[in-house]
């Protein structure tokens, strides 16, 4: 293995190569004489400030065509010459994301010397590529008001859901949040710098505790649907575009932040009797950022390096001190009612970008990113969790890169690059000193209870912790070849996950207790200690074409991927329940090869560039990680038992578990009447046998991943100059998924049983209506579990879709104003009744195996305008988010399934608990949140100063964000609110840019 990442790590530095293609902007067009032949071999210039080398050049071909690659984002003047021809000049074309704007020329007879300026409008409707882009450019995100971090900024696309709750205006802080869209898993959204990958091993490589500055970006551009060869998935990928050096001096100083006194109230009676006790308000907040960028040597090597320090601090909602924190003699929470909570979250930031121009056919750019980030260092807590019980999460990432471009000829471009992302020391960390001999507990009681203060599911004591490290080399390589009509792409990217993940560091004991009302009633054990290590390798080819026939552009794509994983020698203990450790020798994990098509359509259907109809189609995997099956899943440390559940009655009520808890096969009841203890609910706790073994299909092979197939259709059409809308229906439908079988048990092994929900007004009918499809295994084979995973094709049919349309508007006039936003509507919709019928294991609980909730829509906006002759700007931001979709989990005592089941639970199991409502039923709150800006601009010598008032949550909303969904019975809260929408607050910020 070592050989192979020596090998691995060789040839990408050798080769230079990124982690994944990056599609800059270009510039097509034809140009013709006064008679409207085409005229070929006519020269075209590209020339922009944002080019190092100051001009990219093509050549028109026979059928008068051309196409510049490769064009970073700026403003660019396009110049057409040709020998006896006049010169046509066109300024005052944008270019953002990877926009193909459609510039073409009509040059008149006449003299060389004579220089004619064509005044157009920027095209706004790309007629080539069928890729759908939403772009957020560097004086959008200064003018808006956001906290400049990239789940900010996501959360403005229509279509994309981020993980978490909602922020309002930092006070989430720089924390890692996953996004994904279109009924995708949550962690398929990608982050990239420059077309670097900021993602950890751990989370699909989509994201990480690395925060991407987009307060110093050039552009932010969202792919969201139609990529060709480059993609590996079809999530949405979030790619910023740092801002790099010029041959001038510029820069940038940036300042805001509130504090208490700037917020305003929106805790309600109303809430409060929902259940919450406190909402969560901000203390401070701030955001520091200066960056200088310039010439080392004009024309030759720039810089631009930024400084960046933001976080804040907040009380959490719902939670008090434990007022017996860190007494190893007191086993209940007793809150401090004098005292709030608080978290804060903090990030610091150094960077510097050096752009090389080495000779007229090779640049370079070089990046390094060092940053120290701190999440709830203050031993904040959260609605259900004590402070004393919360972990500290602390990380150092650091980001290197190194990329390489040449436009070796006039058709043929080169491009290659380095990087990584190495996140070394990571994880939580302990609040108390005394965690080690501190035994974590968690209250069961939900309403009535003492011991918990009134908190359902309360979890207090103490916490647990780990230090982790996570590293993500990427590579590619590629070539170009373009043409008038033609472009053509081969490339090749690679990858390289290095993860060592171990379990958290338990107590002395390694063991977390439950209680109901103060009193113990089950022991949790957890086997340890252990680090999983995984290394996965991936490869991907591809091959990509672009044809440009008249008014229609056609694009199509081949992707070869191979993935494949390694374990290495691993250990498993010893710890107080098996005094020896266990040893798992190395082996291999998956080794997948997969060929996958891509293929789109534009056209440009009035031929005049203002109206265009675009089609896309493809197949994408799921993405390669250390999590997934294709890292940590086949790990032999991951499937091995390493925790399990004894029943336990404290008969003394000393808080010790006196029982044998090293006894595996039988429960022990004390003689004397000591404490007793159920049976050991996993019979392989600790042993070297695997929980789960895979089918030897589903983890080699040719097109064993799991994909999902794309289709899009779009009408993109120019309102009115600089002004567009985009409609499009898209589908996703997913495949290659997989099951687990117990092939221990037998369906005939699981005995059904219904129940009735109670009568309630809040459930549907008032509620008494029965529920049915549940089960329960035998009492002789509980516990008993031999787990294979394969696919669930292999059982009957299971479907996951998802359908939708989404509407876009875009508007950057001339006189100051600036808009994006638009809608997204529809559903995600699941069925695997036929599994179930089958496998009753993999849903013994849930009566629902087909999910069709409604359509369920969004609306997201965001604009900006300059007040003529007094120069002020007034901007905001809006969100319409569906609330979550909520479900009833009411628990039946034993005692109440048994009317049905004619026996108890199995392993002595006292309840069972069973959502009372069809997914899509009950949905929270819907979140509307709107942020206003009011500013002040300044202009002088050049330079220019803005200060600002930002008000966020302007209509001082107190939507809940997020619910504990236990139903309570009688009158009991529910849902019950963890956490609503901040109030509504102002921050104070300046910015001076010279």
């Amino acid at each position: 293995m070592r050989a192979c990442l020596r090998s691995s790590m060789a040839l990408g530095i050798f080769c230079l190569l990124a982690s994944s293609a990056f599609a800059q902007g270009s510039i097509t067009g034809v140009v013709r004489d006064a008679s409207g032949a085409v005229l070929p071999g006519a020269t075209v210039e590209a020339t922009s400030p944002a080019l190092i080398e100051k001009v990219r050049t093509a050549t028109t071909d026979s059928a008068g065509q051309y196409r510049i690659e490769d064009l970073r984002p700026g403003i660019y003047v396009v110049t057409f010459s040709l020998s006896g021809f006049s010169t046509v000049r066109r300024e005052d074309i944008v270019l953002q994301g990877s926009f193909a704007a459609s510039v073409s020329a009509e040059l008149k007879v006449g003299a060389l010397a004579e220089t004619i300026t064509v005044i157009g409008e920027t095209p706004v409707v790309d007629v080539i590529n069928a890729r759908q882009q939403s772009i957020l450019d560097n004086e959008v995100v200064a003018a808006i008001p956001t906290a400049r971090l990239y789940h900010s900024l996501a959360t403005l696309v229509p279509g994309v859901t981020i993980s978490g709750n909602q922020d309002v205006g930092g006070t989430r802080g720089p924390l890692t949040v996953t996004f994904s869209m279109r009924g995708g898993p949550g962690n398929e959204g990608r982050l990239t710098v420059d077309g670097l990958s900021l993602g950890a091993s751990l989370n699909g490589t989509g994201v990480s505790y690395t925060v991407a500055d987009v307060g110093n970006a050039q552009e932010v551009v969202f792919s969201t649907s139609g990529s060709l060869g480059e993609a590996e998935n079809a999530g949405p990928a979030m790619n910023v575009v740092p801002r790099q050096g010029g041959n001038t001096f510029s820069g940038t100083f940036f300042a805001n932040g509130a504090n208490s006194a700037m917020q305003g109230e929106n805790f309600t009676d109303q809430i409060r009797a929902a259940g919450l006790q406190t909402p969560a308000k901000i203390e401070k907040i701030w955001d520091v950022n200066g960056a200088l960028g310039g010439p080392i040597k004009r024309d030759r090597l720039w810089f631009f390096s930024a400084v960046r320090h933001q976080g804040n601090y907040r009380q959490v909602g719902g939670i008090f001190p434990n007022l017996n924190a860190g007494d190893v003699n007191a086993w209940t929470y007793v809150p401090d009612l004098s005292r709030t909570v608080s978290s804060d979250s903090t990030w610091k930031q150094v960077s510097t970008r050096l752009t090389w121009q080495a000779s007229a056919t090779n640049k370079f750019n070089f990046y390094w990113d060092e940053q120290r980030n701190c999440t709830s260092c203050d031993s904040g807590g959260s609605a259900t969790t004590s402070p004393e019980a919360r972990s500290n999460n602390q990380s150092p990432p650091r980001v290197l890169q190194v990329t390489w471009t040449s436009p070796a000829k006039t058709r043929l471009l080169l491009e290659a690059g380095w990087g990584a992302n190495l996140i070394l020391g990571y994880g939580p960390t302990p609040n108390l000193a005394n965690s080690n001999i501190l035994i974590p507990v968690t209250e069961q009681c939900t309403a009535g209870c003492a011991n918990n203060g009134g908190i359902p599911g309360l979890n207090y004591r103490a916490n647990n912790w780990y230090v982790a490290d996570s590293s993500v080399y990427n590579w590619r390589g590629a070539a170009t070849y373009v043409s008038g009509r033609h472009n053509a792409k081969v490339g090749y990217v690679g990858q390289f996950i290095d993860n060592k993940f171990p379990n958290a560091i338990q107590n002395d004991t390694w063991t977390n207790y439950r209680v109901n009302s103060g009193i113990p009633n089950q022991i949790t054990m957890t086997a340890g200690p252990r680090q999983v290590v995984t290394y996965v390798s991936t490869a991907g080819f591809y091959a990509q074409d672009q044809w440009t026939l008249n008014r229609l552009t056609l694009s199509g794509a081949v992707r070869y991927d191979h993935v494949w994983s390694r374990f290495p020698q691993q250990q498993l203990g010893p710890n107080p329940f098996f005094p020896t450790a266990v040893i798992y020798p190395a082996e291999d994990g998956v080794s997948y090869h997969d060929v996958t098509p891509r293929m789109g359509a534009a056209y440009d259907l009035f031929g005049n560039g203002k109206t265009a109809i675009k089609v896309n189609l493809g197949k994408y995997l799921a993405a390669a990680d250390g999590s997934s099956i294709t890292g940590g899943q086949l790990n032999p440390l991951s499937r091995v038992s390493t925790n399990a559940n004894r029943t336990w009655t404290d008969a003394n009520g000393n808080f010790q578990p006196d029982c044998d808890l090293r006894n595996r096969q039988a429960q022990d009841l004390r003689a004397s009447g000591g404490d007793f203890c159920g049976l050991n609910s996993n019979l392989n706790f600790g042993l070297p046998v695997f929980n789960t073994t895979f089918d030897p299909d589903i983890i080699s092979g040719w097109g064993k991943r799991a994909y999902d197939w794309n289709f899009g259709v779009q009408l993109q059409q120019e309102l009115l100059p600089r002004v567009s809308v985009n409609v499009g229906y898209f589908r996703r439908s997913f495949g290659n998924r997989f099951v687990t079988d117990n092939l221990a048990t037998t369906a005939a092994d699981y005995d059904p049983f219904s129940v009735t929900a109670p009568l309630d007004p809040r459930l549907p009918n008032g509620g008494g209506y029965t529920l049915s499809n549940l089960y329960n295994v035998t009492r002789t084979l509980s516990g008993v579990t031999n787990n294979f995973q394969t696919f669930s094709r292999n059982y009957g049919t299971e479907t996951r879709r998802w359908n939708g349309v989404e509407i876009n508007f875009t508007a950057r006039a001339r006189n100051g104003f600036t808009f994006q936003g638009g809608t997204s509507t529809g559903r995600l919709t699941t069925d695997n009744c036929e599994l179930r019928e089958v496998l009753p294991e993999i849903g013994l609980l849930n009566p629902y195996c087909k999910e069709t909730p409604p359509f369920t829509t969004q609306f997201k906006g965001l604009a900006s305008y300059v007040v003529p002759v007094i120069a002020v700007q007034v901007s905001g931001t809006f969100q319409s988010l569906v609330g979550d979709q909520l479900a009833a989990n009411y628990s039946f005592p034993s005692a109440v399934v048994a009317q049905s089941l004619g026996r108890p639970l199995s392993g002595n199991a006292q309840f069972a608990t069973v959502n009372l409502v069809d997914p899509g039923d009950v949905y929270g709150d819907r979140i509307n949140q709107l942020d206003f800006r009011v500013s002040k601009l300044l202009r002088f010598g050049g330079k220019r100063a803005q200060i600002a008032l930002d008000l966020y949550n302007a209509l001082n909303a107190n939507s809940v964000e997020s619910y504990n969904q236990t139903f309570v019975a009688g009158g009991g809260p529910w849902p019950r609110p963890t956490s609503i929408l901040e109030a509504r607050f102002i921050k104070i910020t300046t910015q001076f840019d010279f």
